[in-house]
């Protein structure tokens, strides 16, 4: 069951009250985790459980997404001068210290950003955004118009009745995972009401146009892994993220889409676990 903290921002204009829901489980070390955009963080649910038995985790609804209300009047959704800081205000509201993160796709982004900012103790960064050319960025932007546009579109009775079959949920979410049958109904359904009701989607992508992980994470554990079967940011990016942050591990995520916890949540586990131990 999620839980909402609210917790004040620095803005141009002054102080601004956001608020952020999250889940958290388990015991141990804190481990943060960042979902992608249009997402929520229902998107971890298959490694939870295998996660919650190592480590203290934190599952966060991002600003505009899930069950989070959008940034207020003042904030942008610009990831380095207010998404980072405020994730660190976030931890720093629920009383943690430079928890462990990790991330998939824009929330691989964010958990970079957070280690290049040494407000997380190591990063695993799964497909993280921001390492594409102008026209790869293009092709993936256009994309997720297109998938908000038909969860928009879509009735839900018509979303209900694809999600029961193996391929209705690869209609749904095919884009995203390799395995898209494994995922459950009611989990389709959920995912797609999240991408339509996601109020941060357009602000997130319209700051998106420039973002671009240009620096290095030096002194941290990171890891980046991409599924070769990822069709929304080709794994060839992750070779210019190596190049990027030369001390990173690179690991290949065999079978797996962009969103690899449905794709093989033992791996992913696995390697979140490797990272921040």
């Amino acid at each position: 069951m999620a839980t909402t903290v609210s917790f004040a921002v620095d803005s141009a204009v002054g102080p601004r009250t956001v608020s952020v829901a999250y889940e958290r489980s388990g015991s141990g070390e804190p481990l943060l985790l960042l979902h992608g955009i249009g997402h929520h963080r229902q998107a971890w649910a298959p490694v939870l459980r295998i996660l919650a038995a190592e480590r203290d985790v934190i599952a966060v609804d991002l600003p505009g997404f899930g069950t989070s209300p959008a940034l207020p009047d003042g904030l942008t959704y610009d990831l380095r001068t207010v998404m980072t800081p405020l994730l660190g205000a976030f931890c720093e509201a629920l009383g943690v210290r430079r928890p462990h993160a990790a991330g998939n796709s824009l929330g691989g982004l964010l958990a970079l950003e957070l280690g290049r900012e040494k407000l997380v103790r190591s990063v695993t960064a799964l497909s993280p955004a921001g390492f594409w050319t102008e026209g790869e960025r293009r092709y993936a932007f256009g994309v997720l118009r297109a998938m908000r546009g038909a969860a928009l579109a879509m009735p839900m009775p018509l979303v209900e009745r694809l999600s029961r079959s193996a391929a209705g949920r690869s209609v749904l979410t095919g884009t995203i995972y390799a395995r898209p049958g494994r995922r459950s109904a009611d989990a389709v359904v959920a995912e797609t009401v999240a991408l339509r009701n996601a109020t941060g989607f357009h602000p997130t992508l319209a700051v998106g146009r420039g973002a671009a992980f240009t620096g290095d994470v030096p002194g941290l554990p990171v890891t980046i892994a991409w599924g070769d079967r990822d069709r929304l940011l080709p794994r060839r990016q992750g070779i210019r993220a190596k190049h990027t942050i030369p001390d990173a591990r690179l690991v290949r995520l065999p079978n797996c889409g962009h969103v690899p916890m449905n794709d093989d949540p033992a791996a992913v586990a696995r390697i979140i676990l490797d990272t921040s131990s």
